[in-house]
């Protein structure tokens, strides 16, 4: 079986593939900052997009783009002002955008919503 940090290092791989392939250009994967981590970083045209990853086996618990929490917004709110400001971006357009994985037998299922939330305070 494999481990916690693989599936989630697979899930980022297969995560930034599927954005490419639908015309993302992926800039930063795993930022890290010490208020935490920010999955994926991609250009959408004009607009910069923080891309939050989320899998589980199967849906027993809910789907994995559920995980993300008012709490887990705002944080990613405070990675996304901590990236802009520490390589001196002033983006007029960014957005934040979920992508859940449902790993079943038939393999991943993967459902991406785009402008998933809006910044939170």
């Amino acid at each position: 079986m494999i481990t916690r940090h693989d599936k989630g290092r697979i899930g980022e791989e297969l995560a930034a593939r599927y954005l490419e392939e639908r015309g993302l250009q992926i800039l930063d994967r795993n930022f890290r900052c010490p208020l935490g981590e920010i999955d994926l970083i991609a250009q959408d045209g004009r607009t910069l997009v923080f891309v939050e990853v989320k899998s589980r086996y199967g849906k027993g618990f809910g789907l994995p783009q559920e995980a993300v929490t008012h709490a887990k917004r705002r944080k990613l709110t405070l990675l996304a002002q901590w990236y802009l400001k520490s390589r001196a971006l002033d983006t007029g357009r960014a957005r934040f955008d979920v992508l859940g994985i449902v790993w079943s037998g038939k393999g991943p299922e993967l459902t991406w919503i785009v402008n998933a939330f809006e910044a939170t305070s």
